[in-house]
């Protein structure tokens, strides 16, 4: 995730599948939701007014 955040602290992601994380205990979501906002409207994967949502799933 440093390729989208440039932040050592989401070094502890690994995406698992379309759509899905999976992070450590100590990612903050709420940044992590922010700085991967960011990186997708600068690539245009996200259009003006589209969302981005991390939430945490319980196992």
């Amino acid at each position: 995730m440093r390729n989208f955040t440039n932040d050592a602290v989401f070094d502890d992601t690994l995406p698992v599948g379309d759509g899905l994380l999976e992070a450590g205990l100590r990612v903050p979501l709420d940044l992590l939701e922010e700085r991967m906002t960011d990186w997708f409207r600068r690539k245009r994967y996200l259009a003006e007014g589209d969302t981005l949502r991390v939430t945490e799933m319980v196992r």
